[in-house]
């Protein structure tokens, strides 16, 4: 039965994967459409087609290597200047072209124009006023942000959030620091004060050091800001207010918000009791704001924690939150449906999720100023209208539109880095994976 959840988790998954995107090459279709651009392909995956049908002049299907997709905008570089044009503009003469990465952009030209005509003159992509492509590029990564929020928002109003409450759920025995936590406690190690003090599970804290007490995290912060010092605490038990004098110890402890740093802070000894509590639209917001920030650090940090996918490859021990790929992250989609015997809605609402966290994810990678991403093409447009405004503000000739085919030789190496990147993570993940287990 296990086998079969953990099937059933990586198929509902993928089929989210695949979802997101297609509804983000949607993003990018519908307003070029609008916009009356010529699209003549949508397609999720890459490679051989496997399967596809044509609805007026574009072409959908799925293609044999599922890791993307894409929609073919017709006109996404100018004509070449020096040869004749769609659009009929004059043109500088140009008699060859010399260098590789001249002859690169060269034939990307070619391949584009091979099916042009003078009918799709006005509809060439480039041909667009820079506004327009802003929103057909930024239209790919918005629907995932879209999708992400109202994942985000599923999880947390609809199913809840587990949250600590006031309510002591665990007594410690002993009070020793972070870095022995887990350990057996000795008759060297003192009590905790929260023992001292005649605290039981159950009890409600209500106030300490005589401010009122109204959830987890603000008792944390007083009792860390207590240092060795008494205070006055009071709590509920059986319903009947009860209040003690408690003095906190000082012990090391990771700091709240760098867990990598110490710091010797007051403790009390007590653990809460969790409760799943459903949430309201301000704390979407704010817990989104978190995670973008912590995505945004992600992505910085990529190429360095890519060198510990690397030795992760050769034999060394894989950082548990590193990056993954679409393999990883189908084991971790599994795991998350099996481990712990969750119930039905908390799968559920494991994998709504985690679909969450990808979609946010491709929001912000693919906001990257660096061609073949969408960034860099959102980049290219507003460049254009910097240059155009630029110039009639002075009183100059029109520039003309920006030539993205100047820029292929980085999208290539983008591309090509990216592309060896996700080969290591797909490698990494089938020798020595991320598990949860």
């Amino acid at each position: 039965m296990t086998a079969v959840v953990y099937a059933l988790g990586v198929v509902v998954f993928l089929l989210g994967v695949a979802l997101s995107i297609a509804l983000h090459e949607m993003g990018h279709m519908w307003p070029a459409k609008k916009f009356g651009v010529k699209v003549t392909q949508f397609f999720v995956g890459f490679g051989r087609t496997v399967w596809s049908f044509r609805r007026g002049e574009t072409e959908y299907g799925l293609k044999a290597i599922p890791l993307g997709g894409f929609v073919k905008l017709v006109g996404m570089l100018p004509p070449e200047r020096g040869v004749g044009s769609a659009d009929g503009d004059p043109q500088h003469a140009r008699t060859s072209n010399t260098g590789l990465f001249t002859q690169l952009a060269s034939d990307a030209r070619q391949l584009e124009y091979e099916t042009v005509t003078t009918a799709d003159t006005d509809r060439l992509f480039y041909r667009k006023p820079w506004w327009q492509k802003v929103i057909v590029m930024a239209g790919g990564p918005t629907v995932n942000l879209l999708i992400a929020t109202l994942l985000f928002a599923v999880s947390f109003m609809g199913f809840g959030v587990a949250m600590p409450t006031t309510t002591v759920g665990q007594v410690a025995d002993c009070a020793i620091t972070d870095a022995e936590a887990g350990r057996a406690c000795t008759d060297a190690d003192p009590p905790t004060p929260a023992r001292q003090a005649g605290l039981q599970a159950g009890d409600l804290i209500t106030s300490f050091d005589g401010e009122q007490v109204t959830s987890w995290d603000q008792l944390t912060r007083l009792i860390r800001a207590n240092g060795d010092q008494t205070a006055t605490m009071s709590f509920e038990r059986d319903g009947s207010e009860r209040t003690v004098d408690v003095t906190t110890s000082v012990l090391a402890r990771a700091a709240l918000d760098d867990p990598e740093r110490v710091e010797n802070v007051g403790f009390l000894g007590v653990t809460p009791t969790v409760e799943v509590e459903r949430q309201g639209p301000l704390f979407v917001v704010e817990e989104m704001g978190r995670m973008i920030s912590q995505t945004a650090e992600a992505i910085v940090h990529l190429p360095a924690r890519m060198v510990e996918v690397v030795k992760a490859v050769f034999g060394a021990e894989r950082e548990q939150d590193g990056p993954i790929s679409i393999v990883g992250a189908s084991r971790v989609a599994g795991e998350l449906v099996t481990v712990d015997q969750p119930t039905f809605a908390e799968g559920t609402q494991r994998i709504i999720t985690l679909l969450a966290g990808l979609n946010l994810f491709l929001w912000l990678f693919n906001l990257i100023p660096l061609l073949p991403l969408d960034g860099g093409h959102i980049a290219g447009a507003l460049w254009e209208a910097l240059r155009r405004g630029w110039a009639r503000l002075r009183g100059r000739p029109d520039p003309g539109y920006v030539d993205v085919a100047k820029m292929l030789p980085v999208a290539y190496a983008v591309g090509s880095v990216l592309m060896l990147m996700g080969v290591v993570l797909i490698f990494a993940d089938i020798v020595n994976p991320v598990s949860l287990l």
